[in-house]
């Protein structure tokens, strides 16, 4: 059996190495001198990755080993530090800048066919007739039969300005009976907006605002909607953050800066050094510091979610409704490597302004934030009042949710919410006498 290590094997395992360390260092303190047992015990991987190249049963990809062996490497450190090849290294990018190019429309595998759940508004697809139902049987001319989902969205994006053609089968109207239609398309991309924020009137008080996660354009969308909200009447907010997991840690604190003044604390990070401490704070001013405020949170709500409604409910602007937040209180830096690849690397634990950790510990089955007002509701009631906040847009249409409206369900915590906000104006009105 062969020992020797190829020198094309050490220095790819080295480039590697090399690549993650002088990323982490632009990214956070410069990392301390390796020891000589460091080296030592690099010296293992190396040994490894020769005896499978040179030994295993069939010729082996050295690029997936590197891959493995960084994968298996950052798995040892917490669930949310993550090797990314370059496929999921783009594709987180794509999610926190809040943008991709691409035709506009939502897919799902429904029948074994890949179908349109919708196309979004104003987009390529939703301006040329592309509706809801529509089975796409070919991109470019290419069967979707037994394509992935993965592999569609690839085929279905692509940078702006770029075609693709699109076959299509149309059923009858309203899933009635009648033959299916071929329709082509042929569609230029462009840069897709991923809305982050959804916003409307409950009554002609109460203004209703969702941010189903935060990432480049959530600050500046929200602070839109509540503008919005302002003009059409709205003397109270209710802010939903149920199931929304994160995203960028920047828009959480411009987010809850929009309620915040007077220079307070939004949140802090602590790194493993006492002088990685880092504060967020919101501005002297405020567009919104008195506004009357809800915020719903479940479960489902992580990580920025829990930056906004902790600093909210530690400043006593808002009150906290719904269940108990899931409790992800660690910072990740995206760090990019040489060959496209990534690191999203655990660097810093948050803070709620007075100094609360709430990271999730599920031996003691503790961690998040407690809401001011509880709102107990079952998984299975979570599960369908999550799909049908869904919604489906059609030219000419009203947009309606994905649930049959005879499946609706009531949304009890909203419905607290409204009641609570209701009951306030009422109690403002009433005049207590002396004597």
């Amino acid at each position: 059996m062969k020992t020797k290590t190829s020198a094309g094997c050490l220095a790819v395992l080295l480039a590697v190495i090399t690549a993650c360390g002088s990323a982490a260092a632009a990214a956070t303190a410069p990392p301390p001198a390796p020891s000589d047992k460091t080296y030592e015990q690099l010296k293992i991987l190396i040994d490894v990755l020769n005896y499978i190249q040179e030994d295993y049963v069939d010729e082996p990809d050295t690029q997936k080993l590197i891959d493995g062996a960084a994968s298996g490497m950052v798995k040892t450190l917490d669930p949310f530090s993550q090797f990314m090849d370059q496929e999921s290294h783009d594709e987180l990018k794509t999610e926190t800048e809040g943008q991709f190019g691409g035709l506009g429309i939502r897919v799902a595998m429904k029948d074994d066919w890949l179908t349109v759940i919708t196309p979004l508004p104003g987009t390529p697809a939703y301006r040329q007739g592309v509706l809801p139902n529509d089975r796409i049987v070919e991109i470019d001319d290419e069967t979707t039969r037994d394509i992935s989902l993965s592999d569609a969205l690839k085929k279905l994006r692509g940078a702006p300005g770029t075609k693709v053609k699109l076959t299509l089968l149309r059923g009858p109207e309203d899933g009635g009976e009648g033959p299916w239609v071929s329709h082509e398309f042929n569609l230029t991309r462009e840069v897709v907006k991923i809305e982050s924020v959804e916003s409307w009137m409950l009554d002609d008080k109460i203004g209703y605002a969702r941010i189903t996660e935060f990432s480049q354009k959530t600050g500046e969308d929200f602070l839109a909607a509540l503008n919005d909200l302002k003009k059409h009447g709205a003397q109270s907010v209710v802010m939903d953050l149920r199931n929304n997991p994160g995203g960028l840690l920047s828009a959480a604190v411009e987010v809850a800066s929009d309620f915040l003044d007077d220079n307070k604390l939004v949140v802090y990070t602590q790194g493993r050094k006492a002088e990685n401490r880092q504060e967020f704070r919101a501005g002297p001013s405020a567009p919104f510091p008195s506004i009357p405020l809800i915020v719903l949170i479940n479960e489902g709500s992580a990580s920025g979610s829990e930056i906004v409604a902790g600093a909210l409910q530690d400043q006593h602007r808002a009150v906290i409704m719904g269940q108990r937040s899931y409790g992800k209180a660690s910072v990740q830096s995206v760090i990019p490597l040489s060959d496209g690849s990534g690191l999203r690397l655990t660097v810093a634990r948050y803070y709620t302004p007075l100094g609360r950790s709430i990271h999730r510990d599920e031996k003691h089955k503790t961690g998040g934030i407690m809401p001011d007002l509880v709102v107990p509701v079952t998984k299975d009631v979570e599960a369908k009042l999550y799909n049908q906040w869904d919604m489906v847009y059609a030219q000419g249409k009203k947009p309606h949710s994905v649930v049959k409206k005879e499946e609706l369900i009531p949304d009890e915590t909203l419905d607290r919410a409204v009641e609570l906000l209701k009951a306030k104006d009422v109690l403002a009105t009433l005049k207590v006498k002396e004597g």
